[in-house]
């Protein structure tokens, strides 16, 4: 069987929540916190791109995916500004480890809200071979977008 899009996508959720572990957990103003939010920014970069394309255009385009594909872009643009937010700080400081919190809390929530509502309607409107069509889309576009954030 081949895969589908939500299993793609939940791939690539559980790497950012366990990034996010990890990242809550690293010491203050070490190389290993530092690599840690890079990993991080890059792989929710990389999955925001693919997943707008492959998920949220094609339910925009239906009206009742209009809604629900409006306010995970949203989302997807909180958790951008907490990036850039996070990037901004010294990592050696409790403002940086506050900060990294609220991203956190942040990307959960979009998670949990995606898996339990947005998949789910999102689920009505995908044909099944669109959901198969639509995986092997994202994970070419993801993998090239991580390639090419990594390059930086």
């Amino acid at each position: 069987m081949s895969e589908t899009l939500y299993e793609a996508l939940r791939e690539s959720h559980e790497i950012q929540r366990s990034l996010l572990r990890k990242l809550l957990r690293s010491k203050p103003g070490t190389q290993a916190r530092i690599s840690l939010f890079r990993e991080l920014r890059i792989e929710l970069e990389a999955h925001e791109a693919a997943e707008e394309r492959y998920l949220y255009v094609p339910m925009l385009m239906d009206d009742m995916g209009l809604d629900s594909s409006r306010h995970a872009l949203h989302e997807h643009h909180e958790i951008d500004e907490l990036v850039a937010d996070v990037q901004a700080l010294d990592s050696a400081g409790e403002a940086w480890l506050d900060k990294a919190r609220e991203l956190s809390h942040q990307v959960h929530h979009h998670l949990r809200e995606e898996e339990k509502k947005f998949f789910q309607v999102s689920g009505k409107v995908l044909s099944a071979t669109q959901k198969t069509r639509l995986a092997r889309s994202y994970r070419l576009d993801y993998e090239r977008m991580h390639r090419k954030l990594s390059a930086y």
